[in-house]
């Protein structure tokens, strides 16, 4: 049941990221409600094969989801000590993991329904509340935005009360101190590489 929980919750994450640019007088809860239809319609959009339809939500993730600023905040004190190189090279392999361990979950949808309970907003920083429907259970996904120039960005995703950013980083940090940058690295090529092994099979 967990499993199929976390399936479900990676929908919600990946339908957090749309092409729309929002007017600076646009709530966050309508960025993201907007970009739920958006990565649904993609979703349901009859005659698009897999790598098409793959590079339509690797496209709307890249463009709604700020890679840096979660790398910088996964790596948290680790971020000041990385060469602008290690930065760069975390930043690139952070944003291939995302991509790699939610599209091929995002397949999964089968017409489950969001709700939008709240939005809570302060200054340029919002959480907008949401939540799955399934058949079985109610599962709550929360998104973490900043406005830039009256365009909402997403930093971070509580999945049922445990954020994204916070799992990867006690993990992560863990690596960086027994093996440095350089196991780090060659760990999430290894995993993206099973992750990419896992899809094509």
């Amino acid at each position: 049941m967990l499993k199929r929980y976390f399936m479900l919750l990676t929908v919600g994450l990946s339908l957090a990221f749309a092409p729309v640019v929002y007017s600076a007088e646009s709530s966050a809860m309508d960025a993201v409600r907007t970009t739920v239809e958006a990565i649904i319609g993609i979703l349901k959009t009859d005659g698009m094969d897999k790598e098409a339809r793959r590079s339509a939500m690797e496209t709307e993730i890249d463009k709604r989801f700020d890679f840096r600023a979660m790398s910088q905040s996964t790596l948290a004190t680790n971020w000041r000590s990385a060469t602008d190189a290690e930065k760069k090279e975390f930043t690139g392999l952070f944003k291939q993991l995302i991509q790699n361990s939610y599209i091929g979950k995002l397949e999964a949808y089968t017409n489950e329904t969001v709700a939008y309970p709240a939005e809570k907003v302060k200054g340029k920083k919002a959480v907008v509340e949401t939540m799955i429907k399934t058949a079985s259970a109610d599962i709550p996904v929360n998104y973490k935005l900043y406005n830039k120039d009256g365009d909402w960005r997403v930093y971070d995703v509580i999945i049922e009360g445990v954020s994204l950013i916070s799992n990867y980083r006690s993990s992560y940090q863990t690596i960086v101190k027994d093996e440095g940058f350089d196991g780090l690295m060659a760990k999430m090529k290894e995993k993206i590489k099973e992750l990419k092994t896992a899809d094509a099979s």
